[in-house]
């Protein structure tokens, strides 16, 4: 049978005992992951341990690896969820037909090249395998899935079926339990009744998300999700966090990030706060009386905050001045407080000698955003991801209470970073995966309204591949997202597994939005049409909170020491 043609009349839509195909596919993917590993650290490793130098002069390579790694961890969830399903007898015709596309198309790239941008395909040769090496992949299982798993009449079948289900709200059964599922249908239907009719107009405005909605979201607990109980918050898991931000960003990116602040400046109290700290900013942040932003990046920087110069010196009183450019600090001027990353320890130029401050500030509007002495800034004008608006902030002495070091200890603010990355990269990919919903959304009710040639896109082969490829990487990406924060919330480190959630989401909400903008043709062009929101706030979805490349190198330079 061809591999995109209608199946014969003996072969089935779906191939029998499919979770044992699939289940046996995964050994020797894993037996690959090793040798991949070993060749590479051939090229990185000196004298016992990686080598930056030599990582970077294989960049390919190790990133390459990092997108292997991504692929079995994610194929390696997508069985676990199944075999959940299955056991629960939710593995329906559904479940069945996102499982064996998935695995039929992410197989093959393994054989024959992974995406890790539009232009850059990683070869089984870049990463040091060689065609003896590939050929540990050609079990009869792995030979099935991918002639036979991935088909035209597959995602045909799908796509019907998704018509036929449009009332649910997700493309298959993630997989979570009732009470998360109860949580996801409430802000399901506060993202329809409150969001999306509105989204876009803020969006073509430029205008900032109504202090109504963040009023409405702090009382629905959205800011206190996951603060523990003893200081207001509700003290759900990450996975609940999850669920919220997908089915919000689904609305509306930037609503579905408001959310991000309070969990960045919640983490970092937390994990690096003192007593007096947790209980005077902690209740005010779950409650959303306080809103923080995020004041690390800087304009030369970028990734690399380990050179950054803003600088903060002890004045007479014991408090701090802070002087310094900083850059891309989202929802600046209305916020109450900011985490502000600063160097301390003259004589540095590493991350040794930096501290993180909880700065406070007068919250500012839309027309004078700077109410205090000694900050000022500018906005930055942006393709998407707006809602909240982007600045600039410069601090010309600008005077921070000596109480508001976090921790109270000097040259502890880039560790005191490090530790909320994981939360905040499993944030981000619960994003993309609300993003990408979006984009598929958008996509099916355009196929299904629009006709051409005498019938509606949905019903053309091309188009319905699209939707259905859609359908299948947003639960690929779901599950690798929800195995990440089952990681954080059971208290194991999960840096790599945050970070492969993020790389794999990021890239689906931008192949989602991108296909849906080629289904509405030449109307996805046109700034009336949402579809062409939704592109642009999927394209930052690459960069922030770790841009692709940082995080390919983050989880090859682990995954090799």
């Amino acid at each position: 049978m061809p591999r995109d043609g209608q199946p014969l009349d003996d072969t089935p839509i779906i191939l029998p005992d499919l979770l044992s195909l699939t289940g046996a596919a995964i050994a020797p993917l894993e037996a690959l992951l090793d040798t991949a590993k070993s060749r590479v650290a051939e090229m990185v490793v000196v004298e016992g341990r990686v080598s930056g130098d030599a990582v970077e002069a294989n960049q390919t390579a190790a990133h390459g690896l990092a997108w292997l790694a991504t692929y079995v961890e994610a194929l390696r969830q997508m069985q676990g969820w199944a075999t959940r399903l299955e056991g629960e007898g939710k593995f329906g015709e559904v479940e069945q037909l996102i499982q064996q596309i998935a695995f039929g198309e992410y197989l093959w790239q393994v054989y024959g090249g992974i995406p890790m941008s539009q232009t850059e395909i990683l070869r089984p040769q870049d990463i040091g395998l060689s065609q003896e090496d590939q050929r540990a992949l050609m079990v009869p299982e792995f030979m099935t899935l991918t002639q036979m798993g991935n088909t035209q009449a597959a995602r045909m079948r799908l796509v019907e079926l998704m018509q036929e289900r449009a009332a649910e709200i997700t493309v298959g059964a993630t997989g979570l339990d009732d009470e998360l599922e109860m949580i996801r249908e409430q802000f399901r239907r506060y993202s329809v009744d409150k969001v999306e009719p509105h989204a876009h107009e803020w969006h073509l405005k430029d205008e900032l998300i109504p202090m109504e909605v963040i009023a409405e979201l702090a009382e629905m607990g959205v800011f206190g999700l996951t603060i523990p109980e003893e200081f207001g918050g509700f003290g759900l898991s990450k996975a609940s966090m999850c669920v919220v931000s997908e089915e919000l960003s689904r609305g509306y990116i930037g609503v579905g990030s408001l959310g991000t602040r309070s969990e960045i400046a919640a983490e970092l109290i937390l994990a690096g706060g003192t007593d007096e700290q947790k209980a005077k900013w902690l209740p005010g942040l779950a409650s959303g009386e306080i809103l923080p932003t995020a004041v690390f990046t800087e304009p030369n920087t970028g990734s690399d905050l380990g050179s950054l110069r803003t600088r903060a010196v002890r004045d007479d009183n014991g408090d701090w001045v802070i002087n310094g450019n900083k850059t891309w600090i989202t929802h600046a001027a209305r916020t109450h407080v900011m985490t502000v990353l600063a160097r301390t320890i003259p004589d540095t130029t590493d991350y040794k000698g930096l501290s993180m401050f909880l700065a406070e500030k007068t919250p500012g509007t839309d027309e004078a955003p700077w109410q205090d002495p000694g900050i000022s800034g500018g906005e930055i004008e942006v393709l998407g991801y707006r809602g909240m608006k982007e600045y600039t902030v410069n601090f010309d002495d600008f005077k921070v209470k000596g109480e508001n070091l976090l921790g109270g200890e000097e040259g502890k603010g880039f560790k005191q970073l490090m530790e909320t990355f994981e939360s905040a990269r499993i944030q981000t990919a619960a994003r993309a995966i609300g993003v990408a919903q979006s984009a598929l959304d958008e996509g099916m009710r355009y196929a299904q309204d629009r006709k051409q040639f005498g019938k509606p896109l949905i019903e053309f082969p091309r188009v319905a591949g699209k939707l259905a490829m859609m359908a299948v990487e947003i639960m690929v990406a779901r599950q690798l997202t929800y195995f990440s924060a089952w990681e954080k919330d059971n208290g194991r480190r999960c840096d790599v597994e945050a970070g492969m959630a993020k790389l794999l989401g990021a890239r689906v909400a931008w192949a989602a939005a991108d296909n849906g903008l080629q289904i509405h043709g030449g109307n996805g062009f046109a700034l009336e049409y949402k579809i062409s929101r939704i592109l642009c706030d999927a394209r930052i979805l690459n960069i922030f909170e770790g841009a692709a490349e940082i995080q390919a190198q983050v989880i090859a330079r682990r995954i090799l020491g």
